[in-house]
């Protein structure tokens, strides 16, 4: 066998695919910076010291560390990202939802398996994370319907997009980024459902498993309002505002309580854009001040018959649409959750910085991210894309943030259109591409960026809501992840690394078994990274290994695609995941006890299927 020997410049890109990796992992630093950082050490490192081939030329000059900027695949993810916010702004799908729901109207529970059904449909030709963005408010519908918790249904949502995406090339950013640096290596290029049939044998199982085992193996969990308020039922989270005369200008707090408002729970003061939080010990009011106050209805109105200077608005609700045939007088105000959407223009402020009561005309009572509810400063707390806020404001200024691109309301209804003739152009746009690309006519990237500049002219987006469409972390993130992989080529580390891997196994050990074990490592990594991170670090290697056992390097190719995506058992291998947590209330340990038996599943179809459907011995 043969073998391949270590060098500096090998030792040198290992340790900073180590780096990046944990840097990536830990979440500390932005990973634009940690992107950015390690292209920048590359590039004075491999100048100082170059890697030259056997005719004497520098193979890792500027040129080939940075053209990751230039992958056509990183245009094509770009592209489509622009025409997957030209659907949700349209709501060109919406509208398809809206038929399946009149359908199955009379059986709710049947509503559920179809919509997850459609949605892994979609994403077989959309990037997961728009079509996530439009299915999260209308699985909190539906779920509102049937009376179940979100969490029941957030995650398998989420498992379900991951599925279909593996799908077809252009179902996930991941598909279209291994696939091109394959096709740079090997100079053949992958068509749009060149992996469906292998793919299609994980997905009958996982979408089984989806609908039928992982709701069973998550908890109820309770929404941020119903956790602020002791005794559902009984007690309402309601707004008190301290008049110029009241008897509490001036009042200070004593134990955590103030005595002029006895058997009333003070959740939060808003002080101007200021929100002060438990324990008030030593906080003194003002007039003017706004408290959010758990309590019963009773208790509510006896504090203000006593205190004339009190203002409090008594009848405040849930936002959310009311079952059928049931008519609900419409509240003064009203309590939703409202999530912060992935490049948002808000991302990285707090609520300070934004003027959010002054900007929205709705005051924040709580911060929810990955499934933990952070109230201790939260106007000082920095957003972050996937944040859910609990919000109260009036029933108009909270459904003004659903035309709002920096949230996603956590509500929806089927009445609530936009007009139709934009959502039937932007539809065109998008099945004229799928033709173009599924008819080989065009190339992906050609037909995506078509796509995306005609969806600009026709006014469905504008220039400035394609260029926040652009997530810029996914652009250094690749343009990173593309310069290690080119330097683990140049330096033999992709080989290096697949021999070890085939020694671990044993020197005699079948294609079959090689590539079951690459597909384990492949998939526990991408649970640890990112999935495009990881996919594009591994495809060198894979494509080495199927070298060296002699089969078609495109297997191998399918293995690191599929193992990439399974990212299901940590909230940090893909976005997705980070998006359902706060509207499913979830926690770390949820994603492991129901990601990890599917991940093991499709492991075990993949290492069962692959070999016999490419005949390997």
């Amino acid at each position: 066998m043969l073998v391949v020997e270590p060098t500096l410049a090998m030792g040198f890109t290992f340790a900073l695919i180590v780096l990046a990796i944990t840097l990536f992992a830990w979440e500390r630093y932005p990973i634009e910076l940690v992107g950015i950082g390690i292209l920048a050490v590359m590039l004075v490192a491999f100048h100082l010291a170059p890697v030259t081939d056997a005719e004497g030329r520098d193979v890792l000059d500027a040129r080939a560390l940075l053209a990751g900027f230039a992958e056509p695949a990183l245009i094509t993810v770009l592209a489509l990202m622009v025409v997957g916010q030209a659907l949700v702004r349209t709501h060109a799908l919406q509208s398809l939802v809206s038929l399946i729901l009149q359908v199955t109207g009379a059986h709710w529970r049947w509503s559920i398996w179809v919509l997850l059904v459609f949605g892994m449909t979609l994403s077989a030709f959309i990037n997961n994370t728009p079509v996530v963005v439009i299915f999260i408010p209308i699985m909190q519908a539906v779920a509102s319907e049937l009376r179940v918790s979100p969490s029941k249904i957030m995650m398998p949502l989420n498992m379900a997009l991951i599925l279909g995406g593996m799908t077809t090339l252009i179902g996930s950013s991941t598909n279209l980024l291994a696939a091109g640096l394959y096709q740079g290596m090997t100079g053949r290029t992958v068509g749009l459902f060149d992996m469906t049939p292998l793919a299609l044998c994980l997905a009958v199982p996982g979408i089984a498993y989806v609908l039928l085992v992982a709701p069973r193996l998550l908890a109820d969990r309770a929404s941020m309002a119903s956790a602020l308020v002791a005794d559902s039922g009984r007690q309402y989270l309601s707004q008190i505002v301290v008049g110029e005369k009241s008897a509490l200008v001036g009042t200070t707090a004593v134990a955590g309580m103030f005595p002029g408002l006895p058997d009333v729970s003070v959740q939060l003061v808003q002080r101007g854009e200021h929100a002060e939080l438990p324990p008030f010990d030593g906080f003194t009011l003002a007039a003017g001040d706004v408290l959010i106050v758990a309590a019963t209805r009773k208790a509510l109105t006896d504090a203000v018959l006593k205190d004339p200077g009190l203002t409090a608005e008594l009848d405040v609700s849930v936002a959310e649409p009311p079952s059928d045939g049931e008519r609900k007088p419409p509240a003064q105000r009203v309590l939703a959750e409202v999530m912060v959407a992935p490049a948002s223009r808000i991302v990285g402020q707090n609520l300070e910085m934004i003027g959010f009561r002054r900007q929205f005309g709705c005051i924040v009572i709580g911060i929810q991210r990955r499934s933990r509810m952070i109230r201790t400063r939260i106007t000082e707390i920095r957003l972050e894309p996937g944040d859910v806020l609990l919000i109260q404001g009036h029933r108009q200024d909270v459904r003004a943030l659903r035309g709002d691109a920096d949230f996603i309301l956590m509500e929806w209804s089927q009445t609530e259109l936009p007009s139709p003739h934009l959502a039937r152009r932007v539809g065109l746009v998008f099945a004229a591409m799928l033709a173009l690309i599924a008819t080989e006519a065009l190339p992906v990237v050609v037909a995506a960026v078509g796509a995306a500049v005609l969806v600009i002219l026709i006014r469905a987006v504008n220039v400035r809501q394609a260029a926040r469409a652009i997530d810029r972390r996914i652009v250094f993130l690749i343009a990173c992840s593309v310069a290690l992989s080119t330097a683990l080529e140049a330096t033999g580390g992709s080989r290096y690394i697949a021999l070890t891997l085939l020694h671990a196994v044993g020197a005699e050990a079948s294609p079959a078994l090689a590539l079951s074990a690459y597909y384990f490592v492949v998939m526990v990594m991408t649970n640890v990274l990112s999935n495009n991170a990881t996919a594009l670090l591994f495809t060198p290697v894979g494509i080495g290994l199927a070298g060296s056992v002699g089969v078609d390097p495109f297997v191998f190719l399918l293995a690191t695609i599929f193992a990439s995506d399974s990212s299901f058992a940590t909230p940090i291998g893909y976005q997705t995941n980070v998006l359902v947590m706060g509207p499913g209330h979830y926690r770390f340990v949820d994603y492991v006890r129901a990601g990890l038996p599917l991940n093991l599943l499709l492991w075990i179809v993949f290492s069962l299927a692959a070999p016999w459907y490419y005949n390997l011995t």
